[in-house]
């Protein structure tokens, strides 16, 4: 492929920046150390906050001696949860859920702990060393109770009157119990996902700033959805939107974990407006191991009724989702997408789905890359594998049979993601599986794996389908504006977590205008410049904020047209513009106008063109009522170690259409980066506790992830064959395609390797885990 960037002079109107693959705006300052994150951003006379966490699990609070770290030579102040009485607990981004509502985090534990790790106290000092040391000196006196640590485990009272079972989802259709009736065959799996979460570069940070001057409060370093944090801010704080202005910095990171409003972001804001003075606080790696969002711990007891030739008739699930200690931002949000999105790719003419939100005393969870999408197809896919084995039919061949068609599209769904109806919007599932065994020499790949079986290597292939939902709405706005020198800016209330944000909103501002592409400045993640933003989650960002994007760009050159065509005497219809000039049609070289200079006749005060509106600047909006749905499929080919129980993945096989690439380099990018953290959900990265409700995981030498030598490159097909008719550009998003069906896959080649059908159910698939698998014949347990 080639990455290089055309030039200006090369392309003309004929071309598009839209499909090609330039060079990313965003990186001269981070290649050159210019970066500006959480922890390079300071301000005179900063305060720095340390948090004292729980050492336990479950207790009653007795008493908080703080006396010791109130002495210590540099401490400014020392908070517990009775100090910021009048702040409530965090509220969920969708606001007031009365249901939910007991179970929200209060910023301070009050009365009781529920996790080890959860905020008891606030220090505030001079120094971030003085301020580590002084919460050292804080004194505990916890009561312990007994830990909840299985979400099967009968629920018991969380607070007076409520339970520790925080909802019950259900969806579903069709008559599920008849279908079971009369089914020739009946598969039933028992699957599950371990605990693990997103392990950004940077940990999280925040500075708190008030301007007494302005009444503005400030808070940096915020990420993913800047606007909806200042609207959570403002209800818990009882302050104006307008007064709360969030900005975003560069962020090493989100994957869904960073970005959300947690209880230290609240503590710096608060603290900066009492105390009048910025606060600051950086995560350390453990504190963001046992505080930060944990997510995907799930139990699936799941059946399926097929017929004779493996057509599935009905599935039904019954799944615990282990949520931690509180209900945080999300709400219910993983664990009621995990029941509306479980069919994925293949026909089910009758489904049922009951979810058990269940309270544990560990780390609180919340969304992780592809929430809910990982973890269902996983155990979706194990479930189609598992008829394949039962009726002695090829793997394929059974996903061939209950796959949805191209004819069938748009195909639509009694069940819910995200707040929308399911509405695949078009694809075919199974030509794009026919379309990459082409490009992997499917056959040979088979007869090489079976040459190498019969040599004695435990090797075998996995494969694993997907459908992923993307851009969601309902809507999206963007600013975009000419200055006189012809540069333009584009404001949105997007927000960048280093995937090319900048990058892709410059490419279609460009490509709409007629410009370089490096002429645009793309602002993102600042609530002061644009009111309205849903930032960067759900892998909405290119298809809302791009669409958004287009088209305040197309009205902006509708207007920079007709400008023209007042000041070169010519009708607008006949203009173009070209590199940043705007010229007749049929005259090219011929009399011509810069941008800029367009923007100087519409300057205010200008007189040459004084009866129209002034600025070349234009607004645009998007809405949508569905969501876009990309899909793929992965193959994986491994070898098993008997001996260590290790499993090295020696090759790695993508496909996935994306309807239209805006820059086909930075969605493989996507790819590459959603795989390696799939891999380490498959393999590696676990959550466990102690029985007293201790994690064990609390660094890198416990919590282990995929190292360099462990994570081949992806082979990847990129595929724009299925755009979108739901937005203008027929895009539809990448941020999680790589990541989805990794789990599946590799869990259904380790199968293929052992010999054993239906062997792993359960991730990941630590060395010790295989072992015991291959000791017993496969039977385990999850």
């Amino acid at each position: 492929m080639n990455r290089s960037t055309p030039s200006p002079a090369s392309r003309g109107r004929k071309e598009s920046w839209i499909g090609q693959s330039v060079e990313r705006l965003e990186d001269p300052p981070l290649v050159a150390g210019r970066g500006e994150f959480a922890g390079d951003i300071n301000f005179p006379h900063q305060l720095h906050m340390r948090i004292v966490r729980s050492t336990h699990a479950h207790g009653r609070i007795v008493s908080i001696d703080t006396a010791a770290a109130r002495a210590l030579p540099g401490v400014y102040a020392l908070w517990t949860a009775a100090d910021i009485a009048d702040v409530p607990p965090i509220d969920f981004r969708e606001g007031s859920i009365p249901a939910l509502d007991p179970y929200r985090q209060p910023v301070l534990a009050s009365g009781v702990v529920r996790y080890v790790g959860e905020p008891v106290a606030a220090v505030f000092a001079e120094d971030a060393y003085v301020a580590e040391d002084a919460a050292d000196l804080v004194a505990m006196d916890i009561d312990e109770l007994p830990p909840l640590l299985d979400s099967q485990a009968a629920p018991v009272e969380f607070s007076p009157g409520h339970g520790s079972e925080a909802a019950l989802i259900r969806q579903g259709y069709g008559d599920v119990d008849a279908a079971f009736r009369t089914a020739p065959h009946i598969v039933e799996l028992e699957l599950a996902i371990g605990r693990h979460s997103g392990v950004p570069l940077e940990t999280r940070g925040a500075i708190g700033r008030y301007d007494a001057s302005r009444g503005i409060l400030e808070l940096h370093g915020a990420a993913k959805v800047p606007h909806r944090n200042q609207e959570l801010l403002s209800r818990m704080l009882g302050i104006p939107p307008s007064a709360i202005h969030v900005h975003e910095s560069h962020v090493g990171g989100g994957f869904g974990i960073r970005g959300e409003l947690y209880p230290e972001d609240v503590l710096v804001c608060v603290a900066a407006k009492r105390f009048k003075r910025p606060v600051k606080w950086i995560e350390d790696r453990r504190e963001h191991l046992i505080a930060a969002n944990h997510s995907r711990q799930q139990l699936h007891k799941i059946r399926a009724a097929v017929d004779a030739d493996g057509v599935i008739l009905a599935i039904d699930d019954v799944y615990f989702h282990d949520q931690g200690a509180y209900v945080r931002t999300h709400a219910t949000r993983v664990v009621h997408m995990t029941a509306g999105i479980l069919p994925g790719p293949y026909r089910v003419p009758a489904y049922r789905s009951v979810g058990h939100f269940r309270l544990t005393n560990k780390t609180p969870a919340a969304t992780y890359r592809a929430p809910g999408c990982y973890e269902t197809t996983f155990v979706r896919e194990r479930l189609v594998d598992a008829i394949a084995a039962r009726l002695d039919i090829d793997r394929i061949e059974v996903r061939r049979r209950n796959t949805i068609g191209p004819a069938e599209m748009p195909y639509l769904r009694p069940l819910e993601a995200l707040g929308e109806s399911i509405h695949y919007d078009t694809g075919d599932y199974m030509g794009l599986v026919e379309k990459l065994f082409a490009k992997i020499g499917w056959d040979k790949l088979k007869a090489d794996i079976k040459k190498r079986k019969a040599a004695g290597e435990l090797v075998g292939i996995g494969v694993a389908m997907f459908v992923e939902k993307s851009g969601l709405g309902p809507i999206d706005g963007v600013k975009i504006s000419v200055d006189t020198a012809g540069m333009v800016e584009v404001v949105t209330g997007g927000a960048s977590l280093g995937q090319g944000f900048e990058t892709v909103m410059a490419q279609v501002a460009a490509d709409a205008l007629g410009i370089d592409y490096r002429r645009c400045r793309v602002i993102h993640g600042q609530t002061d410049r644009i009111s309205h933003g849903i930032g960067a989650h759900a892998s909405r960002a290119t298809v809302m904020t791009a669409s958004a994007t287009h088209i305040a760009a197309m009205k902006l050159r509708a207007k920079a047209l007709e400008a023209a065509g007042e000041l070169l005497q010519a009708p607008a219809d006949t203009l173009d513009i070209v590199d940043g000039e705007v010229m007749r049609k049929d005259q090219n070289p011929g009399p011509s106008i810069s941008l800029g200079k367009i923007a100087q006749h519409l300057a205010p005060g200008a007189k040459t063109l004084a009866d129209r509106e002034p600025g070349l600047a234009a607004e645009g909006w998007f809405k949508t009522s569905h969501q876009v749905y990309p899909y793929g499929t992965n193959i994986a080919v491994v070898r098993v170690d008997a001996e260590t129980g290790g499993v090295a993945v020696e090759r790695y096989f993508i496909a996935y259409d994306i309807g239209r690439a805006i820059n086909p380099a930075l969605v493989e990018a996507q790819i590459v980066g959603g795989f390696t953290q799939g891999l380490g959900g498959a393999l590696f990265e676990e959550f466990t506790y102690s029985e007293a409700g201790d994690p064990l995981a609390v660094t890198f030498a416990d919590y282990v992830m995929p190292a360099i030598h462990e994570t081949p490159a992806p082979n990847i097909l990129l595929a724009q064959d299925y755009t979108t008719p739901l937005n203008p550009l027929g895009i539809k998003g990448a941020g999680e395609s790589g990541i989805t069906a990794v789990g599946a896959a590799i869990a259904s080649a380790i199968d293929d390797a052992i010999g054993i059908p239906g062997a792993v159910t359960q991730l990941p698939v630590t060395p010790q885990r295989l072992k015991r698998l291959l000791a017993n014949g496969g039977v385990t347990r999850p």
